[in-house]
């Protein structure tokens, strides 16, 4: 199992990295190694840098897109949430003028 603790980098760190991996000519394994983190936290941070730039593969979201699409799930989960509370409102006083 994984440890409990997670090792967080810098994004300069991060970027440094990214371009050591675009400037070396090696692969990101041999970087990651040379660095002591992991491939695939490199391979991940080298995908997601290629998509903000435009070069990921295609349906890659970049950073902006990833993030408006975040905020566009929570306000269509809040406004479910509105429209189910107004449902039930509209059915207790459609029974209240019943009465």
């Amino acid at each position: 199992m994984g440890s409990k603790y997670t090792k967080r980098y810098t994004e300069e760190f991060k970027r440094d990295a990214i371009a050591l991996v675009d400037s070396s000519g090696k692969t990101v394994t041999a970087v990651a190694r040379e660095l002591g983190i992991s491939s695939e936290s490199l391979r991940g941070w080298y995908r997601k840098a290629k998509a903000d730039r435009g070069e990921g593969a295609p349906g890659d979201l970049s950073s902006a897109e990833r993030d408006e699409l975040r905020l566009l799930r929570r306000q269509v989960r809040e406004q479910q949430q509105t429209i189910e509370i107004l449902k039930k409102a509209t059915a207790f006083f459609v029974k209240e003028n019943d009465r």
